[in-house]
């Protein structure tokens, strides 16, 4: 069953399977989260990240929880759930698999990429293997063209993708093999993952690196030649000087 909607595109929102109350633990660790806030209401974003992790997308029970301990109405909490594309209306698989293929990781691969894991997995854009593992996705734009193209799994980046290295990505998912990021952690669940991004660390954050030489290429080459940015005071009496030019 799906709720009516006026933006079919969309998707709908998929309210099947059995759907349980949140557990007493559950509420209490997001009223932890909403008391982390002068204004209640500005928890909602990682209140909605537990959420996820608890129950593996947005449910009517955790729009309904969140409401509550907010003191806000559900069409308030669901108006968000549906903004943001990094908000579940259907169940997801235990690793979230996104290709980007905007612009730059487009013309690198991307679409192919894309094109090449629907065809292997048996799946689109927005479904789920049979045996539960690999959600897939179309991402618009990892912010990360410096690597492109690029695969995020559960947030992680994946750099300089290409068929065989997706392959063997894709293997080690489904086999339950220990696998790093590019710039980042090992691999969780995306669940586990989920649950970092409402404010519960996980111990992950000092894995792996978080910048690569192509992004810091700017700063090196900044170093190498004695470059450096100009001064507020400079700034301002530069566009003083060219206004009296100009006058």
């Amino acid at each position: 069953m799906k709720f009516t909607t006026y933006f079919p595109e969309s998707g709908g929102y998929d309210i099947t399977g059995e759907q349980r109350a949140l557990a007493p633990e559950v509420i209490g660790e997001l009223e932890q989260i909403a008391d982390r806030y002068p204004r209640r209401r500005s928890a909602l974003l990682p209140m909605l990240h537990l959420c996820q992790s608890v129950q593996g997308r947005i449910t009517t029970e955790g729009i309904e929880a969140c409401a509550d301990i907010l003191g806000i109405s559900t069409a308030e909490v669901s108006g968000v759930a549906t903004f943001y594309t990094m908000y579940k209306r259907k169940p997801v698989g235990k690793h979230l698999v996104g290709v980007c293929t905007t612009a730059l990781c487009a013309i690198m691969g991307g679409d192919e990429l894309l094109a090449q894991l629907q065809a292997e997995l048996g799946i689109g854009i927005d479904e789920t293997t049979a045996d539960g593992k690999i959600t897939l996705e179309q991402i618009e734009c990892n912010a990360a063209c410096d690597y492109a193209p690029v695969i995020m799994v559960n947030w992680e980046f994946f750099d300089r993708m290409d068929p065989v290295s997706t392959d063997a990505l894709v293997e080690a998912l489904r086999s339950d093999q220990p696998i790093s990021s590019t710039r980042g952690a090992e691999i969780t669940s995306w669940r586990e993952a989920e649950r970092v991004l409402a404010g519960f660390p996980d111990g992950r954050v000092d894995q792996g690196p978080t910048a690569g030489p192509a992004s810091l290429l700017g700063v090196r080459l900044a170093a190498e030649n004695g470059w450096s940015a100009p001064s507020p005071t400079a700034v301002v009496e530069a566009d003083e000087a060219s206004e009296a030019d100009h006058g």
